[in-house]
């Protein structure tokens, strides 16, 4: 494509050039004529250098426009023959006037969001195979078990296939939730929502695992919390993915601390906990898909969600962790937004 598109601009400006000779042509002999070169052959070399002079300008004009605007046109219609067959990494050297070295650079990010987003489909896709390999395995194997009679059908073979179910039904709609969020389409049921009732009965529901687990819940809950026009449910969906981390990297004889107050029309809920912290180079993506520390259990879910909702409510949510000193997880809901 690149070579046809660059004969076809040679030969447009061969016809061009041919216009311009003609032209000067012409304009040399009706100067000739006006100036009487017929009677006076003086002036008929002078005119003729000024009219190769003027050809020549003309050239040099017609080929630096050639050179400047039709070569790195020819470089963006080749880069999109190759990305349009999947070169997901071709890219154009940005050269020639502005307005071609803008459509370069918007050529090069294109590409490059391109690129990202297909990095992410396939890892997408492969976290995926690889979350649901495991409860695949216990269904079929105690299906197969029944099915030739080496276990029988009985409560103890069957619970194990319908709770594998219904932690493939769990992953497959957290992947719903999630990516209808990260497209903008997340649908937020807004009714007006007492923050500190939220943070109450999150704690409340996983008060018993962390007992069980020996770890120690406390909360603190502002008095003038404002309420807010929100998704009560969408809200205590996070609390339950935030607090669900908490409880589990806490040590046994450690503590989650819940905090919920207010500061300059924000909202801030503090989820704090003593584990183990998280290292410095996977502090960055802790709210990626998947994001799993080494033994950490769960699917890698939850805080990609948590950010997902809290983001589709005009919020913020952020983590705070050194190797050794615990994590914080903040979230922030602006009251004013929220409120319109």
């Amino acid at each position: 494509m690149r070579r046809g598109f660059m004969r076809r601009a040679g030969w447009g400006f061969a016809f061009f050039f041919g216009i311009v000779f003609a032209a000067s042509s012409l304009a040399l002999s009706v100067v000739s004529g006006a100036f009487g070169v017929e009677r006076d052959k003086r002036l008929v070399l002078p005119t003729a250098l000024l009219g190769l002079a003027l050809l020549a300008l003309v050239a040099f004009v017609v080929l630096r426009t050639w050179r400047r605007t039709v070569r790195p046109m020819a470089d963006v219609m080749d880069a999109a023959e190759r990305l349009s067959a999947g070169d997901y990494s071709s890219r154009v050297r940005e050269r020639g006037p502005g307005e071609m070295r803008r459509l370069a650079r918007s050529f090069n990010q294109m590409a490059e969001r391109l690129e990202a987003g297909e990095s992410q489909r396939r890892g997408l896709f492969a976290d995926l195979a690889h979350e649901l390999r495991t409860p695949l395995s216990v269904i079929r194997g105690n299906a197969e078990g029944m099915l030739e009679g080496v276990y029988p059908s009985d409560r103890e073979h069957l619970q194990p296939i319908v709770e594998e179910a219904d932690l493939m039904a769990r992953l497959l709609e957290d992947l719903r939730t999630l990516s209808t969020a990260e497209a903008g389409a997340l649908q937020l049921h807004r009714e007006t929502v007492e923050v500190g009732r939220v943070v109450e009965d999150a704690v409340q529901v996983f008060r018993g695992a962390a007992e069980a687990g020996g770890v120690r819940l406390e909360t603190r809950v502002a008095r003038d919390l404002p309420p807010l026009e929100a998704d009560q449910f969408r809200l205590a969906q996070v609390m339950s993915n935030v607090l669900s981390n908490a409880v589990r990297h806490a040590p046994r004889g450690g503590r989650v601390r819940v905090e919920a107050g207010t500061a300059e029309g924000v909202v801030t809920i503090d989820v704090d906990d003593d584990g183990p912290g998280i290292p410095v180079e996977q502090l960055p993506h802790v709210f990626d898909r998947f994001a799993k520390s080494d033994g950490s259990g769960g699917m890698g879910l939850g805080l990609a969600i948590a950010k997902a909702v809290v983001e589709a409510h005009d919020g913020t949510i952020e983590a705070r962790s050194e190797a050794g000193g615990g994590t914080t997880i903040r979230i922030r809901l602006p009251v004013e937004l929220l409120e319109t």
